[in-house]
This record gives structure tokens, C-alpha cells and sequence, in this order.
């Protein structure tokens, strides 16, 4: 019955862990089969969806698409309030509402200019405006279904595959979502912004993202619906505590202010947008919400009618049937579960389930409890209702699922659950089906009501075209040609009716209709007699005829009045009254089996073959799901993408480490070219932080290389600490010049060519640091230019390509023995090795004379095959990890001098470096430090040589030991070393301190309730 760990999904596959300072070293590797020290059996990795991403991105575009070409417009708000302000921007008239009055100006311009600019595309497509219309449906449902899928695919992430695939199955077959989708009202849009915001406070990988989703839900009550923003409210809850337990407190007010800058920052926008189109300065959001709430019995929603308290359960019982069920016992399930099994449900993973279910019932309850009612208010809640059903289904099939034959259930055969199982998965489908097809069948006519006047007979026509009872029904100025305009006659409603937007343009500027206060406007829903046009005045007419309506004076039945007027055309429309709430659940046509079968046969012979594409997508959509919840073996997820060194070339197929034959020492230049590096996104010198490697797992200790591929954009990382590393390097550079940096002559041009390489990817990657120019590159920040041109350069070529990065970097060059040497350096921040000790070795003595542990029984062989073998098209990463006891970044004085000390008189040495042995014991926690390197090799293709990129990551180790899991991974890192390993780390000269510490804030960590005592809390590898 366990809901899968939250952390299950954000460990990686057991990915290997480096050791310390050597350039190749000893590494971690993943426990075997047989390792019997785990204190729980090891966890399978994260499940991959069984149906690609991209396919659900397909589904949710499919149905989308269809909604938007067959959906009815549900809601009169959306013609009046929406799609004909849109038609006045782009063709000069529309309908006006006391809304948009600059008296009230209660809804924003921006968001009908984004929707305008749409459709001005649309527009290219036909000179009929319909296809405005339906361009901006098709670019809504598109963008409905990007959201979907980022929301589907982090959900899959997040919490498990199989509750991202229910999640689909919820929102695509739900009538709900149908209409929501391609609605083009600011609930719907904030129902977008709501998914973004959920997976962006859904997502911790890389760090909590509370200013990216701040932003999403702050657009979506600006842009949108402000009341939107209550959804927000658990979440931030949930990282408030998270960091109150933590003492994170200033991360978390950094994090808010982010989010609120962001928010203020579209606020800007959109107040501009609407001085612009108002003539004055007004906040929109501001209008609506103290419209709403502060202005008075005799004005607000409430004037507008009102719903007695059980409206949404009725509403939302149709539009999700049995997903709606589910969500309303989501957290009694949840909590059900954190109480019986509390203890293999951990409590950070069911807490976290159930914040995430909580906005929906904050949401459902706060609008039950408001008089006025209407279903598009239910709109931004959807994702979180979907969510909710997910998870409740999720765990009630983990429970059901149980082969325990201690329980009743896993008494039961597996393969009668499954039929039961999906037979009430498949209902729940066909009813939404039924339902949406119904919705389609009997609700369709005012989007085809027009259509007669759109032939060549009308559409030049100068006319009038009257509204009476229907009024509420009409499906905007889109449908009529564009010399028509759109009329009231009096019926019985005797509230406020739309006005006309002015149509005068000399002399008035850009759309005056939007700033000219327009006559007879009110905000109290006060009828004015001045919007009613005598029927004589009307050309054609719309009405409706209801069989058992009685008729009156101001509502009579005027396609009886054949004398006066001619029917022209006539479709089948159903009302409420015609249906009862069983059929409403279904086919709003199954009044009758006759009417049923004409409005099936009719629906089926006009759209037969986007019938046919349906079926077949949806047939492929329900074969994915079966595989997913079929008995038996569970798809694994694929390898990471790293070579295995020890095997030959030959049985790497397709491996780009299959090096062609040549002589050893012999390169031939390769016409390779790096793809260009994307800008990284939202890079600043200033403020982008170093990335948080913590490249250590709890044990066993395994050696091996650890290489993974690396993506070209990655190849070389700068954060907020560029300034500091760059005067440390350049004070270095000047005080110990070839000790540091230094090239031999026959390695010149691979020093140069790796120059080359840094002057063009550098700009590429981060423009606001560097510039290239026509004879190198320019640093922006401390205005610098390097000629890389000139003949002789002006120093060395790696003491300049060390003052462009913060790495460390190293060139290995092959002769004729087959060995690679190290004849190219800028070894500044090595922390325990010197390059003057180094440079010139051949690889394997780099490794020996450093003690590496095992090198030559386990890491030598695959080395020099790897080394023999790369290609300039594969570069490959890898990570390693130590401690320090001192807070020296250069290097680590602990240990000694970094130059030796002479006695003045006889010369001799009198102190030096001695490794470990000479370091301080069982100091102090204060002084211990992780120092962590992410290591980046690759294959120059002119020279030949290999290139190391060493960057340092160097924290307090009381720093990083706040973060949630990493004491208790690092503590079990730590003892797993084994002898070899631990004396080449120096642990005995630290490892008591460091463990007693590590151990004090795990248990500090199980008792706040951040991880599970037992547990092994795994991050991303390297992270």
C-alpha cells in the first residue's frame, strides 16, 4: 500500500564516486548483487514511463485539438468579456462590456493582446475570421497540452510513473478538461500557469525552484485570475517549514524575493499594457479582487446570481465522474497510509503527497462557500484534482496489488484484480467519452448557426443581426461577416447587456473604443434601455423553440411568425430541462433512442475521420496503459551512457571511443568542429551559484574510473566565485610562474589550440562575461583582452587559458612508447599535488608516485585503453571527492609546506610536504573541509592531445552537512573506504571528528523528520 518514496525518484542509478586529488583515480562503484552490508535491500532505480513523453505530449495535443474544433463555448463570459474585445483590436468593432468601461476597467488588455496577436496570425491562414477564431483555440489547446506534459512528466519523476500515467488518463478523458482546455477565459489560463507552477514546486532536482514557481502562479493570478493565487498557499507553506527545520532562513526569504520580484516584474507589463489601452493607470488585479469581495451587497459576483452550496459537487461529479470521487478521498487515503504504514511510507514522502493534495480542497471549499457559483471557477483546480485521483488510485492498486496471502487481498487472483481494476478504469473513461461526444451532439448549434451567413448570398451584406432569449448563447463577432453587427431586442432578462465598442478612428488615436468611457454603463447590473434595438431594425433573427415552453409577450415564439419571418436554417439544441442528470453524465441526446441514433449518425457521417484518427490514438494510448499495469516483469530503465574501458573497441557497437588503427605517437588532425554552446540560461557572475556536487553514496567502496558522457554545452563551468578564483590565480601565476604554468615546446600547439577553444566556446556560453573579438577574446568583467594571435604570445598559452576559467588545466600528449605525458599544465589549485612534481611524467608514474590505491591491479589497463581509444567527438566527465583540514583552496598546508624549506647555511632540507603523516589530529569540525572536483576530458583534434578541465568545488563541511541526507551518505561513504583507500584520503587523521559530527546531524536530521532512520537517501549523481 506504500506510495513510492520521494526519494526513489530523485536517486540516480548507483552512478561511481571518485576519489581524491589524482587526475585518474580510484573511484566508487556500485555495490554487487551479493553485498550483504546494506541495512535494507537495495531500492530498484525510478521506473521510466512506459509510453515516451513525447507520445503523451501527442495525446494531450490530439484532444486538445479536437476541443478545439468541436467544443461549445460553454460560458457567455468568454464571447462577451473576451473573444469580442479580441475581434475590436483586429477588426475595429465588437461588443463592449461594463467591464472594460476605463469607469470600472476590471479586466486587462494584456491578456486580449497576447490572444489578438494569435489570432492576426490566424488571420493569414483565411480572409474569414473564423479561422482567427479557431487559430487561437488550436494555439490554446497547444499550449495547454505543453503544460500537461511538463506537469505529466514530473509527476512521473517526482512520484512515480504510474501516477503520471493516471494523471493522463484523467485529463484526457474527463469532459472537464475537454472544455478547460482550449477555453478561452483567465481561469483556463491560470489552470496553465497552475501546472507549471505545481512541477516547478514539485521538482527539487537541482534545488528548490519556490521563485520559478512563484512566478508561474504569480502570472497566472495577474495575467489570469488573481483569486488563483490562493493555490499557492500549501505550497509555500510546505518550503517554509521545510526551512524553518533547517534554518535555512535566509535561503528562503532570498527564494520569496525572487518569486515576488519576478511577479512584480509582469505586474510592470501588464499595468503598462493597460495604461496604454485605458489612457490611465490602473492595476487590474487590484479592481477585480476589491470588485469582488469589498465593494457592497449591491455590487459584486453575487449580483450576478447565485448557486446553492453543493453546485460544484454536482458539476464536478459530471465533468470527472469517478476521478472526482477519488480526489475527495485522496487524503483521507494518504493519511490512511502515513498512519498504518508509516514506517516503508516514509514521512517526507506521504507529508509531501499531502500537501500536494491539499490546494484542491482549500480550493473546493472556499468556492463552495461563496454565493456565486459558476463551473470555469472550478478551472484552476483541475491539475490538482487530477493529481489528487492519481495518487488515491496509485495507492489503492499498491494495496490491492498485495500478493501477501496474510491479507484477504493478495488472497484474490492477480488476474481478476487487473479485470476488475480496469473494468472500473474503462467505465470511468467511457463515461467521460460519453459525455464530451454528448456535449458535442447537443450543445453545438450556436457555433453553426451562423454558418449560412458566411456564403457569398450575405457575406457583403450591411445587416443587423437579433438577439433575444438566446442572447447568453451567442458565439461571437467571429462568425458573422464583417459588415454585419450584432443587436438586442428586449427579452425578459432585464439585466445590463453588452454595449458596442465605438467604431470612430479620425482624430481618436489608436483604439479609442478602449479608452472612450462608453454610455450607459454601470456596475450594479442596472439594465439600460439603450442597448435594445426595435425588431423592426433586425434583418435576421436569432431564437430558440422549446417544445413545453410557454411563450410570452417579451419571449414569443418567432419562428412561428412564418409572416414576418423566414427560416433560413435550424439545428438540434438541448437544454438542461430535456435532460436528467443521468443523461447530462452521458449524452445530453439520450432523451429519446431516436434522437439518439439521428444525432449519432449525424455526428459520425460529418466527422468520420477525425473519428477514426481518435480511436486509433486513443487504442494506442490504452494499449501503453495496459502494459503498465499488466502482472509481471516491470520494464527496466536503460543505462547510463557511459563506456565501459575495459572492453575492447570492437564489442562497443556504435561506441564513439572506437578509435581508428595508428601508429603510437602518430595523430593525424581530425576535421571535427565542437557544436556551438547554447548561452547558459540565466547566467550572472553575480548571482549564479556554484552547482552542488556530492559525488560520495553510502558504501561499499568499489574502485573505478567513473566516467560518464558530457554534454558539449557543459564543458566548462563558471559561477558567482569567477572574481574570487580569477585574483587567486593571477596572484599565484605571479608568485610562482613556471612552478604552476608551464608548456613544452613540442606541446605549444596543443596549448594554443586549447586556447583556441576556450576564445570560442567562453562567448558562446556565457556572452555577459566574454566577448570574442577578431584577434582572441575580451573579458567584460575585469576588462581584459587576450591577443591569441600575435607571434610570440605574450605568456604562456596555458597561463592565459587558466586566467579564462576556473579550473585547473592539464594537456597529455602520446610518443612513440605509447605512454601519454603530461607536457602542457596549469596546475594552481591542485590542493595536494604540484605540477613541478608531475610535469613531463608518463601517466602511469603520475598515478604511482602519487600512492594512487589499486592503480595498477585495477585502474591501469582501462586508463590506458581509454586514453588510447577517445575520440575528439566523445568527451567524458567524471567526479571525485576528499576532505581537508584546512581552509586553502591553492593548497592544503596541513600537510605541510607547498615548498620545501632549505636550511640557509648547508642547504639541506629542513621541512617539507609529507602527506597525511604530517597533518594535525582530530582537529577541530571548524576547520574540516570537502573539496570536490568535477574532471572533464577530451581529445583535441588538431594535436591530439587530451585535455583535463579541473574545476574545484571547496565548502566548511559544517555547510553542506545541513543539507538534507548528505551527513548520513557521507558518514557511510566515509567507512566504506577500505585500508588502501582511507590512508590515500588521510581519514585517520580526521575520521574521528568528522564521523562524530556526520553521525550528531543525522540523527539531528531523523529526529526533525527529514529522513527515515535506516534509510538511504540518495541524491542525483554527481549531486
Amino acid at each position: 500500500m506504500a506510495l513510492p518514496q520521494e526519494d526513489s525518484v530523485l536517486k540516480a542509478a548507483r552512478d561511481q564516486t571518485s576519489t581524491p586529488s589524482d587526475i585518474i583515480g580510484a573511484e566508487a562503484k556500485p555495490p554487487s548483487k551479493t553485498a550483504k552490508i546494506y541495512k535494507k535491500p537495495k531500492q530498484k532505480p525510478p521506473m521510466e514511463p512506459p509510453v515516451p513523453t513525447i507520445a503523451i505530449f501527442y495525446g494531450f495535443l490530439l484532444v486538445n485539438t479536437l476541443a478545439a474544433a468541436f467544443a461549445p463555448i460553454q460560458d457567455c463570459d468568454e464571447v462577451f468579456n473576451y473573444w469580442e474585445p479580441t475581434h475590436y483590436l483586429n477588426h475595429g468593432s465588437g461588443l463592449q462590456t461594463w467591464e472594460y468601461s476605463p469607469e470600472f476597467s476590471i479586466r486587462s488588455w494584456l491578456y486580449i493582446v497576447i490572444h489578438a496577436i494569435i489570432g492576426k496570425f490566424g488571420s493569414l491562414l483565411s480572409t474569414r475570421s473564423t479561422a482567427e477564431f479557431y487559430a487561437v483555440r488550436m494555439a490554446l489547446g497547444a499550449i495547454c497540452a505543453l503544460c500537461e506534459t511538463r506537469l505529466f512528466s514530473t509527476i512521473c519523476k517526482t512520484f512515480n510513473p504510474r501516477v503520471g500515467i493516471l494523471f493522463g488518463i484523467v485529463m484526457v478523458f474527463s469532459p472537464g478538461m475537454f472544455h478547460a482546455s482550449v477555453a478561452y477565459l483567465p481561469s483556463s489560463f491560470s489552470m496553465y500557469t497552475t501546472m507549471l507552477g505545481m512541477a516547478a514546486f514539485m521538482d527539487w532536482r537541482g534545488g528548490l525552484k519556490t521563485g520559478l514557481g512563484m512566478m508561474w502562479f504569480g502570472i497566472g493570478a495577474l495575467v489570469g485570475w488573481p483569486f488563483s493565487g490562493a493555490l499557492i498557499i500549501p505550497l509555500l507553506a510546505e518550503d517554509a517549514v521545510l526551512s524553518s527545520m533547517t534554518g535555512d532562513v535566509s535561503e528562503i526569504v532570498f527564494r520569496y524575493l525572487d518569486g515576488v520580484v519576478r511577479s512584480l516584474i509582469v505586474l510592470a507589463l501588464q499595468v503598462a499594457v493597460d495604461a496604454f489601452f485605458y489612457h490611465m493607470v490602473t492595476v487590474v488585479p487590484w479592481n477585480i479582487i476589491y470588485y469582488n469581495v469589498f465593494s457592497g451587497p449591491s455590487r459584486g459576483a453575487n449580483i450576478f446570481g447565485t448557486e446553492p452550496w453543493d453546485f460544484y459537487l454536482r458539476n464536478l461529479s459530471l465533468n470527472f465522474n469517478i476521478w472526482f470521487l477519488l480526489a475527495l478521498l485522496a487524503g483521507p487515503i494518504l493519511g490512511l497510509q502515513f498512519l498504518l504504514q508509516g514506517r516503508s511510507a516514509t514521512r517526507a514522502s506521504s507529508i509531501r503527497s499531502m500537501v500536494f493534495a491539499s490546494p484542491f480542497y482549500l480550493w473546493l471549499a472556499v468556492f463552495s462557500a461563496q454565493a456565486h457559483k459558476e463551473e470555469r471557477f472550478m478551472y484552476p483546480a483541475y491539475p490538482f484534482l487530477a493529481l489528487n485521483a492519481s495518487l488515491a488510485l496509485h495507492t489503492v492498486l499498491a494495496y490491492v496489488g498485495s500478493s501477501d496471502p496474510a491479507r484477504l487481498v493478495g488472497k484474490i487472483p492477480a488476474r481478476l484484480k487487473l479485470y476488475i481494476v480496469g473494468l472500473c478504469v474503462i467505465l470511468a473513461i467511457d463515461i467521460g467519452v460519453a459525455r464530451t461526444v454528448g456535449m458535442i451532439s447537443a450543445y453545438g448549434a450556436p457555433l453553426q448557426v451562423y454558418t449560412p451567413l458566411q456564403t457569398q448570398e450575405f457575406a457583403r451584406t450591411e445587416a443587423n443581426v437579433c438577439l433575444g432569449k438566446d442572447w447568453y448563447r451567442f458565439p461571437s463577432s467571429y462568425f458573422l461577416p464583417s459588415e454585419m453587427r450584432v443587436k438586442f431586442v428586449k427579452s425578459a432578462f432585464d439585466g445590463l447587456l453588452p454595449g458596442q465598442f465605438t467604431e470612430a478612428k479620425t482624430g481618436f488615436g489608436f483604439f479609442p473604443g478602449t479608452w472612450l468611457i462608453p454610455p450607459g454603463m454601470n456596475d450594479q447590473n442596472i439594465e439600460d434601455p439603450s442597448k435594445h434595438t426595435e425588431i423592426e431594425h433586425c434583418s435576421f433573427l436569432v431564437d430558440s423553440h422549446f417544445p413545453g415552453l410557454t411563450p410570452s409577450t417579451l419571449e414569443p415564439n418567432y419562428v412561428e411568425h412564418s409572416d414576418t419571418w423566414e427560416t433560413n436554417t435550424q439545428f438540434h439544441l438541448t437544454t438542461a430541462i430535456d435532460s436528467g442528470a443521468i443523461t447530462r453524465m452521458s449524452s445530453p441526446a439520450l432523451g429519446t433512442l431516436a434522437g439518439m441514433l439521428e444525432d449519432w449518425q449525424q455526428f459520425l457521417a460529418e466527422h468520420s475521420r477525425i473519428i477514426f484518427y481518435s480511436v486509433l490514438g486513443i487504442f494506442f494510448l490504452i494499449r501503453g496503459i495496459a502494459r503498465v499495469f499488466a502482472p509481471g516483469k516491470q520494464r527496466q530503465p536503460p543505462r547510463a551512457n557511459s563506456p565501459d574501458l575495459e572492453k575492447p573497441a570492437a564489442k562497443r557497437n556504435g561506441s564513439n571511443f572506437k578509435a581508428p588503427e595508428r601508429k603510437p605517437g602518430v595523430w593525424t588532425p581530425i576535421d571535427f568542429k565542437r557544436p556551438d554552446a547554447a548561452p547558459y540560461p540565466d547566467w550572472d557572475v553575480h548571482t549564479t551559484k556554484p552547482l552542488p556536487y556530492r559525488p560520495f553514496k553510502h558504501g561499499p567502496f568499489h574502485i573505478t574510473m567513473g566516467l560518464r558522457t558530457m554534454q558539449w554545452d557543459e564543458w566548462i563551468e563558471l559561477d558567482n566565485h569567477f572574481l574570487k578564483f580569477h585574483d587567486l590565480k593571477a596572484r599565484r601565476i605571479e608568485e610562482r610562474g613556471d612552478k604552476c604554468c608551464r608548456t613544452a615546446p613540442e606541446a605549444f600547439d596543443g596549448a594554443v589550440e586549447l586556447l583556441e577553444e576556450l576564445c570560442s566556446y567562453l562567448p558562446q556560453r556565457y556572452p555577459s562575461l566574454y566577448r570574442k573579438t577578431a584577434t582572441g577574446i575580451h573579458n567584460i568583467l575585469t576588462n581584459e583582452t587576450f591577443d591569441i594571435t600575435s607571434r610570440p604570445l605574450a605568456e604562456d598559452p596555458m597561463r592565459t587559458a587558466s586566467r579564462l576559467v576556473q579550473d585547473d588545466l592539464a594537456i597529455m600528449f602520446e610518443k612513440p612508447d605509447g605512454q601519454y605525458y603530461l607536457l602542457a599544465g596549469s596546475i594552481l589549485l591542485a590542493g595536494f599535488w604540484r605540477l613541478e612534481d608531475k610535469f613531463g611524467m608518463p601517466l602511469s608514474e603520475i598515478h604511482t608516485s602519487g600512492d594512487v590505491p589499486a592503480f595498477k591491479e585495477k585502474l591501469e589497463k582501462g586508463m590506458m585503453n581509454f586514453f588510447r581509444r577517445v575520440q575528439p567527438q566523445s568527451p567524458v566527465l567524471r567526479n571525485n571527492y576528499f576532505v581537508q583540514v584546512d581552509d586553502d583552496l591553492a593548497w592544503s598546508h596541513s600537510i605541510g609546506p607547498e615548498d620545501a624549506m632549505h636550511d640557509p647555511v648547508t642547504g639541506k632540507v629542513v621541512l617539507q610536504a609529507e602527506g597525511w603523516s604530517s597533518a594535525e589530529k582530530n582537529k577541530a569540525i571548524a576547520h574540516h573541509h570537502f573539496r570536490s572536483e568535477r574532471q572533464s576530458l577530451r581529445r583535441l583534434p588538431r594535436s591530439g592531445g587530451v585535455v583535463f578541465t579541473i574545476r574545484t568545488y571547496f565548502h566548511p563541511v559544517t555547510e553542506i552537512a545541513e543539507e538534507v541526507g548528505v551527513p548520513g551518505r557521507l558518514a557511510s561513504a566515509v567507512r566504506s573506504w577500505g585500508d588502501w583507500v582511507a590512508r590515500y584520503k588521510g581519514r585517520e587523521r580526521y575520521g574521528d571528528v568528522l564521523l562524530e559530527f556526520l553521525d550528531g546531524k543525522h540523527r539531528e536530521q531523523v529526529e526533525k523528520g527529514l529522513v527515515d532512520e535506516g534509510a538511504e537517501v540518495e541524491g542525483k549523481y554527481p549531486f
